[in-house]
């Protein structure tokens, strides 16, 4: 993983949050923990992750948020509307997202974060 700052995004109280918090504390990991949900998320952001993950994968689909949406929201996604949609509502951003220096992980799973942290 590059040198730099670890940022660390999500909601505070999301479990999977918890669980990458403490993988990260756990392999003294410093980083910095942005709560998208009190704190929001910048347009220029997810515009960012998307242009390196795809909307498709920052896009918590399986969510309640989301799938409390009315189904004419959840037709003809694109890159547009699914940014729209998480810039109104940062629940529907898959969690966590970390990004340190030029990498972006989406979602929490503890064998990427050894590959990349070693």
């Amino acid at each position: 993983m590059a040198a730099g700052k670890v940022m660390i995004y999500g909601i505070k109280n999301c479990d999977t949050m918890k669980k990458a918090r403490a993988w990260l504390d756990a392999h003294k990991v410093a980083y910095v923990f942005h709560d998208y949900k009190t704190e929001g998320v910048a347009r220029a952001d997810l515009e960012r992750w998307e242009s390196v993950a795809g909307w498709e994968v920052l896009l918590n689909r399986a969510g309640t948020t989301f799938r409390a949406l009315p189904e004419q929201m959840k037709a003809g996604l694109t890159a547009k509307k699914a940014i729209a949609l998480m810039l109104e509502q940062p629940s529907m951003i898959k969690r966590p997202v970390l990004v340190a220096g030029q990498r972006l992980l989406v979602g929490f799973k503890p064998e990427q974060y050894a590959a990349e942290f070693g």
